[in-house]
């Protein structure tokens, strides 16, 4: 993971910095780790407001666990510089 950190540190900054961004990514990051990240995929599908590429990027976000891991644990870990 430490590679991951390096060359993405940019998004995971991006992430962090947006409210609404931020507490979308760490729900994702809780239902992935209880197994509930299917219904919020079927949602998201189901969803009319958002246009394909939008979900196509989130639902490839939401899918992707070590990603996931790493917005968690770097909010949590720069939580007391913001």
């Amino acid at each position: 993971m430490d590679a991951f950190w390096f060359t993405d540190l940019e998004s995971l900054e991006a992430i962090s910095q947006d409210d609404v961004t931020r507490s979308l990514f760490l729900r994702m990051a809780q239902m992935s780790q209880a197994g509930r990240l299917t219904p919020f995929l079927r949602e998201l599908e189901a969803d009319r407001d958002l246009d394909e590429q939008t979900k196509l990027t989130v639902a490839e976000l939401a899918s992707d666990g070590q990603f996931l891991h790493a917005v968690e644990e770097y909010v949590h870990r720069t939580s007391a510089l913001h």
